[in-house]
């Protein structure tokens, strides 16, 4: 395989590894042939029911090295879980969950010599595509479709590692359609994008928006968000509206571990002062992990947590989660899945 540049110093999601997995499906049912082959480019009909109508999911998830040297997949069998429920909800062929796990195991064994060194790791997109070609299916969902792994050699999602991010407060524009939030799909993204460009178009120091339709704080357009203090974790209760992320399942269950009270509940833009005033703010996702926010911009205001710097509390979740992640620490919770010891 061709020489390919060091993943740390290149923007995330830009490498792939030499060896994906691809099962496509025949009469509902997913055929895989139990072994991985090179990573390529694949044909599909033009009229395939994704490139229309964009019945696409996909996952993200990570697999770490750890302190002794074997790699570990992180919450391996939750990302299944999340993916058959997006593909059960855009009425795909759902795939079996054992049957999806394998892929999963198989591609990551097969790259394992791609997997960079620590703060570095591998990540997994498993990906989930509608194949039929039906180009008057707009109210049909794909009869058929192909389920691939790829995998990535990635460092630090923000450029610039661990620092603290500027986030827009954005109160009119939508994140997503409501019913449709939790289902990891393209279209999610794709409907975050424009404003997101646009805010940065309009002030360059802005790393994300902060989507607050309504008065109502939900997510970034990667991201779910956290305000925390010495004694309180806070982030948005879920519902169908944004993602059910499982950086932020761990996060609430590791700061419970910590002592810290955990709220599940509405996060009111009129907090967001006072919690600046003597607490923190944060975003989590798989490929964010933690990442602290400094400043929030509202309108002409400029809100800045703390001096502005990663708070104690951000740091010390951050720091729990990455040794269950790189096996520094324990692994109470089972959330770690060995794939080569």
């Amino acid at each position: 395989m061709s020489e390919k540049p060091d993943p740390m110093t290149v923007p995330f999601g830009t490498v792939f590894c030499d060896w994906m997995a691809t099962a496509p499906s025949e009469d509902g049912e997913y055929r895989y042939a139990g072994k991985v082959e090179p990573y390529g480019d694949f044909s599909m009909s033009p009229a395939a029911h994704a490139l229309h109508y964009g019945s696409t999911i996909f996952e993200g998830l990570k697999a770490h090295t750890q302190v002794d040297g074997s790699l570990a997949i992180f919450r391996l069998d939750d990302h299944v879980g999340r993916m058959r429920q997006s593909a059960a909800q855009l009425r795909l062929p759902v795939p079996d969950e054992a049957l999806l796990r394998q892929m999963i195991i198989d591609s990551v064994e097969a790259n394992v010599s791609e997997v960079p060194p620590p703060p570095g790791s591998l990540y997994i997109r498993p990906t989930l595509i509608g194949t039929e070609p039906n180009i008057g299916a707009a109210a049909t969902p794909s009869s058929e479709a192909l389920l691939y792994i790829v995998n990535c050699p990635v460092g630090d999602y923000f450029k610039g590692g661990v620092r603290p991010l500027t986030l827009l407060l954005e109160e009119q524009i939508p994140r997503t359609t409501p019913q449709f939030g939790m289902v990891k799909s393209g279209a999610n993204y794709a409907m975050a994008l424009a404003p997101t460009l646009d805010a940065m178009a309009r002030n360059e120091a802005v790393d994300q928006i902060l989507f607050a339709t309504g008065g109502d704080i939900t997510e970034t357009g990667a991201a779910n968000f956290f305000l925390a203090d010495d004694d309180r974790l806070v982030t948005r209760q879920l519902d169908q509206s944004f993602l059910h992320g499982v950086t932020r399942a761990s996060v609430l269950t590791l700061a419970a571990d910590l002592g810290y009270e955990v709220e599940e509940r509405p996060i009111e833009l009129d907090e967001l002062e006072d919690w600046a005033s003597r607490g923190e703010a944060f975003l989590s996702g798989t490929a964010a992990v933690l990442s602290p926010v400094g400043t929030m911009l509202r309108g002409n205001a400029e809100i800045t947590f703390g001096d502005g710097q990663p708070g104690v509390n951000t740091l010390r979740l951050r720091e729990s989660l990455v040794a269950i992640q790189n096996g520094s620490g324990g692994d109470p919770h089972g959330w770690r899945t060995t794939v080569r010891s």
